[in-house]
């Protein structure tokens, strides 16, 4: 990443209510995090993922639930941002648990930047959870939707 890259960041960041950004360009990531009045940039970021934790009584007790997930799809968040499962508080849900969907239906919107983005349904099939409340922060990969594809 190029410092003329990093510097337009920088006064993107000065220039708005945003607090803190993260890019990954390849192998690369940059977080700019604004302090009070100055922008800060500390990179390069190395990301490390934890394994997932080993099964516990609680989870040993529910093999049924944990073959239900290993049969359904996750819908992960593609993004940092706010999760809103409808157009506007006024409305209904894009989607409830039950409701069959079809390939492009829209699940819910994730606002970042300002900026609203229709998360879509990537094949048809059956909602079976929503793992995320309404208004609510989503991170990168984290898990939004159980969808069960239809056969």
């Amino acid at each position: 990443m190029d410092i003329s890259h990093i510097r337009k960041l920088i006064k993107l960041i000065q220039s708005s209510d945003v607090t803190e950004i993260e890019v990954t360009e390849g192998s690369e990531t940059i977080r700019i995090s604004r302090q009070g009045q100055v922008a800060a940039v500390a990179a390069p970021v190395v990301t490390q993922y934890a394994a997932a934790p080993a099964p516990t009584a609680a989870t040993a007790d529910a093999p049924a639930e944990a073959e239900s997930v290993n049969e359904a799809h996750l819908v992960k968040s593609p993004m940092v941002g706010t999760f809103y499962a409808a157009p506007n508080p006024d409305s209904d849900d894009f989607v409830s648990v039950g409701q069959k969907v079809k390939k492009g239906d829209t699940l819910c919107i994730i606002e970042a930047m300002k900026m609203m983005n229709t998360i879509e349904a990537e094949y048809a099939g059956t909602v079976e959870a929503i793992l995320t409340d309404n208004a609510s922060p989503v991170e990168y990969g984290q898990d939004m939707f159980v969808i069960t594809p239809s056969a």
